[in-house]
């Protein structure tokens, strides 16, 4: 299982499933991030957090915590 938190800079993956449960997840998908959308992860923060990614065309800073719950291919 790979996970968003895996992808290094400057490489695109595909959403395949979103872990996690109940408002944190429905926190995620309110962002844009649903299965089978592509993501590009534009910065890491040198410690890792915050993550920045560009999804559906817009930029997006998400918590190392909730990278780890969106699984991509």
């Amino acid at each position: 299982m790979k996970t968003l938190r895996d992808i290094a800079c400057g490489q695109s993956a595909r959403v395949r499933r979103l872990s996690g449960e109940g408002p944190v997840r429905r926190r995620i998908m309110d962002m844009g991030i649903t299965r089978g959308v592509e993501i590009y992860v534009r910065k890491v923060a040198p410690l890792g957090d915050p993550i920045e990614v560009t999804v559906r065309g817009y930029e997006l800073s998400l918590r190392k915590a909730d990278a780890e719950m969106i699984e991509v291919e």
